[in-house]
């Protein structure tokens, strides 16, 4: 029998039996820990597409998923978050020969990061678990409002609360702290959720209800994973208290949940943890903020998102 403390830890489970037959679901960063679970769960439902920045990996990883499940549909794409171009590749070629995309699960993350700029020169954190979702999102976003009902779900953290977005110092080259880098970017993807939601929800009005995309923004909970290759000590400590982390499998539990839970339907612009909603920090809540960093967002990459 399981400890109940373990089954604390464990925490919410989703019950969802829904299929997904006929629709396709984008993840990112599914080569490896809660991504690859999500991925694995959803291949057990229809057609999943693993975009990834390590290709021998991300293959390893389908291959796995495909044999396990029996779902010759899960195809794996490059797909690096640190490079704008890159992103733009992703994006054209999956639009040029898929015409179909329902959830996408904006995933990928980095962690702790020694101070370092992605190909574009934003900060590491920033770049890649905010700006390169964001950049990503906005090229999709026309295919999934044609393929509505859709779904965008964002990986954030409990990290978030921790968080503030300083526009005076976005890149952190007047101070940085990598954990704190960490807790910004992932403020920023309560916020940029928090935002997408109002517009898409504002769009709402002038269609009929059939065009609903909904985007909401989870906490997996402190999972085992390779998130935190960057810090020996954080390293160290996931070894020793591993018993009070979720494993994977627990952990993309909350992101499987807000890509099919039928109870979400029109659910838009929530934050989730352990299958059901959670508190978002103040910070995470202000609209002003959310705003800001929207049209920031828009000008550091260079694209007009009305």
């Amino acid at each position: 029998a399981v400890p109940p403390c373990r089954r604390y830890v464990a925490g919410g489970r989703c019950e969802s039996t829904a299929r997904l037959e006929g629709k396709v679901v984008i993840i990112t960063g599914a080569n490896t820990g809660i991504g690859k679970e999500t991925a694995r769960d959803l291949a057990r439902r229809g057609k999943v597409i693993i975009a990834c920045r390590d290709i021998a990996k991300a293959e390893a990883a389908a291959s796995e998923i495909r044999a396990e499940t029996g779902n010759q549909q899960v195809i794996v794409k490059k797909l690096d978050l640190a490079d704008t171009k890159s992103i733009r590749e992703f994006a054209e070629k999956f639009l040029g020969e898929e015409k179909e995309l329902h959830i996408l699960i904006n995933n990928a993350g980095v962690m702790l990061c020694p101070y370092s700029k992605t190909a574009d020169g934003f900060e590491m954190h920033l770049g890649v678990n905010h700006l390169g979702h964001f950049l990503l999102t906005f090229l999709l976003l026309e295919r999934l409002k044609q393929c509505a009902p859709a779904r965008i779900v964002n990986v954030s953290s409990l990290a978030h609360h921790g968080g503030r977005i300083r526009f005076h110092d976005l890149q952190g080259e007047k101070s940085y702290n990598r954990g704190l880098a960490y807790c910004h970017s992932k403020l920023a993807n309560v916020l940029f959720t928090r935002e997408l939601a109002r517009r898409l929800q504002g769009k709402l009005l002038y269609f009929a209800t059939g065009t609903k995309v909904t985007v909401n923004a989870l906490h997996p909970g402190s999972v085992h994973s390779e998130l935190v290759r960057h810090s020996f000590v954080m390293t160290w400590l996931w070894k020793i208290f591993s018993f009070f982390l979720k494993t994977p499998w627990e952990g993309a539990q909350t992101s499987v949940y807000c890509a099919v839970a039928e109870e979400l339907d029109s659910v838009t612009g929530q934050y989730f943890s352990d299958c059901q909603p959670a508190y978002v920090s103040p910070r995470g809540r202000d609209d002003e903020t959310a705003r800001k960093l929207w049209n920031v967002s828009c000008e550091l990459l260079g694209i007009q998102w009305d």
